[in-house]
């Protein structure tokens, strides 16, 4: 084998290998694109919805409501 043959076999080894490495990052990065977009179109439903959130803000807006009542009684006293 001369020079040239043994030059095209490393230089086509080495590109296969680049071309392999570069695949594996164009499909990892595609995944992590399908992942941030599930995560976009999820994140909403996550959130506490305005009901849930008044329903609790109206308890503790009760239970303030007594403890200030019960320390306007022991005021008085």
């Amino acid at each position: 084998m001369d020079l040239q043959t043994l030059i095209n076999i490393g230089a086509a080894a080495g590109l296969t290998v680049i071309g392999w490495f570069a695949r594996q990052l164009w499909d990892a990065v595609d995944k992590l694109k399908n992942d941030v977009k599930s995560i976009e179109i999820a994140l909403p439903t996550n959130y506490v919805r305005k009901d849930d959130m008044e329903c609790r803000f109206d308890r503790i807006e009760a239970m303030l409501t007594r403890v200030f009542e019960k320390l306007d009684n022991k005021a008085d006293k």
